[in-house]
């Protein structure tokens, strides 16, 4: 029997077996709130708004574009859209209004939804139909049916989402994951994060990256709790750890930096950290290095997951915990965690003879959306080409070492970016550092580093150029050190160096 796997499964579930369970916490004060519902009460929306779709004419294939913060609608909006055989695209609400008309256009989407908040920012971005979640003129969307409604029948190969790419070097692409690719995710993801169905959620990812990485799905079928977080800043994340007794969130390392900084002020306060010995945070988007790790770990008491993946390739890859037998002390373990990790089920990772990252995983995209040279150009002999370098150890873990294009070359020597920037995480007065290759005259090239300095720290080059050579060979030291208020980071918290190299090589990116 050929039984084609869906994200209206996970749905399904939610309604057969966790109706009456907790489903969605809306954020409070805000127009079109939704407040507290059970999966009853989200699945009978989610039923409106495919109602609502087929009365718009928005018919079975064609794109739902929408631009929001995390909120409960943009949930529904995931689960009815692709559910009923419709393609969403979730658009990154940091990107520019000339950015955003862009991947409207370039997906033909048919409907354009826009949070309340975002109206008058994204004001010029057009679709041939255009809703503001207001509560208002919405309410067709989101009108609640007594009675279920029978969705579609959808193949498992065809698109449920176009995730655009956030653009780290170039024009957006749309990588087109299908319904496989989105069943396959969630139930790797939640296995390699161990969702049980005790847990309780907190989106501090944003659901337009990548669709959540796919908890949504799996918290649905699970009857997990999607507790949504709007802002992501480290006292509110804490105070709704406390509040909802949160157990699971997501977020790169400027999420689990705030978070630090918060539990540090409970702390001088005399106050307890919500959450100690039973909240687990996973980690992804960038590498996270190990003096981090053991940092957020001290201070927070919670356990920190690494996790390693790509837009296109479904997207996580690995998934890295490490149980307390795996090691004997918390720096022993901070140096385990900061590997990407194992493979999840149905991942096959490989490293060819350049260094380069390569994956083979039955969840990848099938292209970028109406590129086929760039689709072509993607894979080599059904290998997808991450750019990323790594090392594959003896025990099958992943090591990240650089992106192939961060990677510095001074004097003939490789210098990994990622190595240097994990020196200097380790200085106490360094709250966020990057690295980058700029021109020097004997050398080719020499590294720089741009440091993000912890409140009341005041910026000592030598002292930390002395640092590094202390204990790093003396080549992949910075020869130069310039302080920034911030770094510019893609929604997946990767740092956008190539924004940072511009001024020093103005005709090569």
């Amino acid at each position: 029997m050929d039984v084609p796997l869906t994200t209206a499964d996970f749905c399904d579930r939610a309604r057969m077996v966790n109706a009456d369970r907790l489903g969605a916490v809306d954020e409070p004060g805000v127009p079109g709130s939704l407040g507290r519902l059970s999966y009853r009460g989200l699945l009978s929306r989610c039923d409106g708004m495919v109602r609502a779709l087929d009365a718009m004419g928005v018919g079975i294939g064609e794109r739902v574009a929408i631009i929001s913060p995390n909120a409960v609608k943009m949930l529904i909006t995931l689960y009815a859209v692709t559910g009923s055989g419709r393609v969403l695209v979730p658009i990154n609400f940091r990107l520019s209004a000339r950015e955003a008309q862009f991947i409207v256009d370039d997906a033909e989407a048919s409907l354009l939804l826009v949070d309340p908040l975002l109206d008058e920012q994204f004001g010029t971005v057009r679709a041939a139909k255009r809703i503001v979640l207001d509560g208002i003129a919405d309410e067709e969307l989101f009108t609640p049916t007594s009675a279920g409604l029978e969705w579609p029948a959808i193949g498992e190969n065809e698109p449920a989402t176009i995730n655009y790419t956030s653009g780290t070097t170039s024009v957006p692409k749309g990588v087109v994951l299908t319904h496989r690719s989105h069943w396959l995710n969630a139930v790797t993801v939640g296995w390699g994060f161990g969702l049980g169905e005790s847990d309780r959620y907190l989106h501090t990812l944003p659901l337009f990256h990548v669709n959540g990485w796919g908890l949504p799905l799996a918290a649905a079928a699970l009857g997990v709790p999607n507790i949504i977080q709007r802002d992501v800043r480290g006292a509110e994340i804490l105070k709704r750890v406390d509040d909802e007794r949160i157990t699971l969130l997501c977020g790169a390392t400027p999420v689990a930096a705030t978070i630090v900084q918060a539990a540090e002020q409970l702390r001088k306060a005399g106050a307890a950290v919500p959450g100690a010995g039973v909240t687990r945070m996973v980690s992804g988007g960038a590498p996270t290095p190990a003096a981090v790790i053991e940092h957020f770990e001290r201070e927070t008491g919670w356990e920190m997951i690494h996790a390693y993946g790509l837009t296109e390739t479904g997207p996580v890859l690995t998934a890295n915990r490490v149980l307390p037998t795996d090691a004997s002390t918390p720096t022993e373990r901070a140096a385990l965690l900061a590997r990407a990790g194992p493979p999840l089920v149905g991942v096959k990772l490989q490293v060819d003879g350049e260094g380069q990252v390569l994956a083979r995983a039955a969840k990848a995209m099938v292209g970028y959306w109406r590129q086929p040279e760039l689709t072509e150009a993607a894979f080599r002999d059904g290998w997808f080409l991450t750019g990323d370098g790594g090392q594959l150890e003896e025990d099958g873990r992943l090591r990240i070492t650089d992106r192939k294009k961060d990677v510095i070359v001074t004097g003939g020597e490789n210098v990994s970016s990622l190595e240097v920037e994990a020196c200097l995480h380790q200085h106490s007065d360094v709250m966020d550092v990057a690295v980058i290759g700029i021109p020097h005259e004997r050398w080719g090239e020499t590294p720089k580093a741009l440091v993000v300095l912890r409140d009341g720290s005041k910026l000592e080059t030598d002292a930390l150029i002395e640092f590094c050579r202390e204990r790093l060979a003396h080549f992949k030291c910075p020869t130069s050190v310039e302080q920034r208020e911030s770094l510019p980071r893609t929604a997946t918290g990767k740092v956008q160096k190539y924004l940072l190299r511009q001024p020093y090589w103005p005709d090569q990116e």
